[in-house]
């Protein structure tokens, strides 16, 4: 089973930012957060379809139809708990990505741009997801994301 990595951390490197940038920030309880593949090797994109995990026994998909990391934009979100915003842009943040990870933006989460109605999704995703965020709390030095 695959799961978050549980002491996962990532510089932020938003190109001398003035301190206000994250003005006001605290007043939201989550954050999305994009990130870089940047590890994801050219030969190992996926730009049709696949089994998720190569896991034969789940049906193949589009790459757009999963959330690997061998996407064609290498592009990956998560939406984290904000705890502190305090030294937002010199300290690390919690993710399910490795160190180093390199972070493209940082937003507000907001209601009104999540999911409207009911939402579904395969069999297979909850057998990939269960678990995946058990037990993970990213405590940091100034402890600023919790996933």
């Amino acid at each position: 089973m695959y799961r978050a990595a549980l002491n996962a951390g990532l510089i932020l490197t938003l190109c001398n930012l003035p301190r206000n940038a994250s003005l006001g920030l605290a007043a939201v309880s989550h954050v999305e957060v994009v990130f870089l593949f940047h590890l994801a090797r050219e030969s190992e994109i996926a730009t049709g379809s696949r089994h998720p995990r190569h896991r034969l026994d789940w049906p193949k998909v589009g790459i757009f139809a999963q959330r690997g990391k061998n996407r064609p934009n290498r592009i990956g979100v998560a939406i984290c708990r904000l705890l502190s915003v305090e030294n937002l842009f010199r300290e690390r943040a919690g993710l399910n990505a490795i160190d180093g990870t390199p972070v493209l933006d940082i937003k507000p989460y907001m209601r009104e741009f999540a999911a409207r109605g009911d939402t579904r999704q395969p069999e297979w995703v909850d057998e990939l997801m269960g678990g995946y965020w058990e037990n993970c709390r990213i405590v940091l030095p100034a402890g600023l994301f919790e996933c």
